[in-house]
């Protein structure tokens, strides 16, 4: 899949949405589809956004992630702890973007190999310089783009738990995910995606 995975920068704008992301699990348990899912972001206005256009975005974003999770995965997203519940958020975001996958792969999950837990402000110049030169699509962005990715970059990790800081030297976190969880999607999905997230 990953051959054939188009680079993207949309995540720039759609962070972890972890409190959007549960409210639209449970209305897809309930039995919603996708257009009625769309209809109940924009007439009950359920992200508390103002305006239509982003009440779509974050609506076909957060359905798009969500796609990729079973009704058991939809239940663990729901009922399980707020710690486990955020990791299964940002497996949904490693399952359907790119380079924040190949960043997750690269970078994050060889600190974590290495024992060296912290990701510094080289790391993502780094990271960043080496798809420049692997993609022509990559290197056509602006200076701009990759500021706003490693802001967001940043933003996910420490909102779903693995950076215990913002700024500076970034101390990852490893973290501790319900063993039952992880063996249902390695039966189910190719085990790289969570592998980046757990650890080998």
């Amino acid at each position: 899949m990953v051959n054939n995975w188009q680079y993207s920068t949309t995540i720039k704008s759609r962070p972890l949405l972890y409190t959007e992301s549960k409210k639209l699990a449970h209305l897809i348990l309930q039995g919603y589809n996708e257009l009625e899912l769309k209809e109940q972001v924009i007439s009950h206005n359920i992200f508390q956004v103002k305006s239509e256009a982003r009440k779509r975005e974050l609506a076909s974003t957060i359905l798009s992630r969500l796609n990729i999770l079973d009704e058991y995965l939809t239940r663990c997203l729901i009922e399980s702890d707020v710690e486990t519940s955020k990791i299964l958020v940002l497996y949904t975001i490693v399952r359907t973007d790119r380079l924040f996958y190949e960043f997750m792969d690269e970078i994050l999950s060889e600190k974590l190999a290495f024992q060296d837990p912290v990701i510094t402000d080289s790391d993502f110049n780094s990271f960043f310089e080496s798809k420049r030169q692997q993609s022509n699509k990559v290197a056509g962005w602006k200076e701009y783009t990759f500021y706003k990715l490693k802001q967001v970059y940043i933003r996910i990790l420490f909102e779903a738990g693995l950076l215990l800081n913002q700024k500076g030297e970034r101390k990852v976190v490893i973290p501790i995910i319900n063993p039952d969880m992880i063996d249902h999607i390695k039966k189910h999905d190719d085990s790289r995606y969570i592998n980046v997230i757990a650890g080998g």
